[in-house]
């Protein structure tokens, strides 16, 4: 039977051209990125789009447009064996993630793409990452099951997990890695399917979309000179629930008295803080040094090897499930519950 794949555009570079008098990049209409990809044709695989109106900037992603793209998908599902969305590079990361815990129990591929280039471009990278993109939401084994029924990235020539992954580049085609994690499929002159590094749903069982997700949560990074009155400040903001507090090395902070006890207070008052580090690789490990030991006693748990987009999304998520009950948030963050960090 022939496989259907939907193309949804939300926007980003991929689908832009170049407005020849401002020099600005600005999206165009979707069917003139079709235009610009007759390989297309060449599939024999259904591949049906939807376009989201007006285009997103991915700059101004939310967690609404999540929801839209989450609802897109849950209700196009049975009807399509596989999903590829066109985005923006800037949060393509974020949005990955988040769906991966939108989509509970996914039985079929969601493979995030884009490019650096608009792909009416001469050099454009956006025909691979597009083409590689369909085969892979495409394939299957014999008996019908997806191939990589996972939130992914793929970008030259790579495909990642989703909840794994941060954008590295701003220049380079290769814009994205997932440092913690190997590649889930490399596409050279063939297609290399890691099949002992992908998740597998519980096939029998339906794929479950949720649609909530609650922002009250922010990042800060520490740096050395960090000042006592604006971290108070961001501990106790009104109606904040979670930190991600992104720490140095494998999640160190300054022994300074006052942000010890500005942290035991926020997490006194209810507040998660969670320890992810600036690190683009390795992982927090509390226990190492003495300063690490000081924030487990001041409540502060360990993110692991989390990316912050994953570790941001799935406060959001969580919260929006648990609103009243932080330690089953605090319990669930330092648990793998979409393959987002090694336990």
């Amino acid at each position: 039977m022939q496989r259907k794949v939907l193309l949804i555009y939300t926007g980003g570079t991929i689908g832009m051209n170049r407005n020849p008098q401002t020099g600005a990049l600005e999206p165009f209409d979707f069917e003139h990125l079709l235009y610009n990809v007759p390989e297309l044709k060449q599939f024999d695989t259904i591949i049906d789009t939807f376009q989201f109106d007006p285009p997103i900037d991915s700059s101004d992603m939310t967690p609404a447009r999540w929801t839209d793209i989450s609802h897109c998908i849950a209700d196009h599902y049975e009807q399509y064996d596989g999903f590829v969305v066109l985005h923006g590079t800037d949060t393509m990361a974020y949005t990955a993630s988040a769906l991966s815990y939108m989509l509970e129990n996914l039985t079929k591929p969601v493979i995030f793409t884009g490019s650096q280039l608009p792909i009416g471009q001469l050099r454009t990278d956006g025909k691979e990452n597009l083409i590689s993109s369909i085969e892979i939401a495409a394939a299957c084994d014999s008996q019908g099951h997806a191939l990589v029924p996972e939130v992914g990235i793929y970008f030259n020539s790579h495909l990642l997990r989703g909840n794994r992954t941060t954008k590295q580049s701003a220049e380079e085609f290769n814009a994205f890695e997932s440092f913690n994690y190997p590649h889930l499929v490399d596409a050279g002159v063939n297609i290399t399917y890691h099949h002992e590094r992908i998740l597998q749903p519980q096939w029998e069982q339906p794929m479950i979309p949720h649609f909530r997700l609650d922002n009250n949560v922010i990042i800060f990074s520490l740096f050395p000179g960090i000042r006592e009155d604006l971290i108070r400040h961001i501990i106790h903001t009104p109606n904040l629930k979670a930190i991600v507090m992104r720490t140095f090395g494998s999640g160190n902070a300054p022994q300074s008295s006052w942000l010890l006890r500005a942290l035991k207070e926020g997490t006194a008052n209810g507040k998660i803080i969670v320890n992810i580090s600036q690190c683009l690789q390795g992982a927090v490990e509390m226990s190492r040094y003495d300063c690490g030991y000081h924030l487990q006693e001041a409540g502060v748990i360990s993110g692991r090897d989390m990316t912050v987009e994953s570790a941001v999304t799935k406060l959001m998520f969580l919260q929006s499930h648990y609103p009243n009950d932080p330690d089953r948030v605090r319990q669930l963050m330092q648990q793998s519950i979409r393959g987002e960090m090694t336990i």
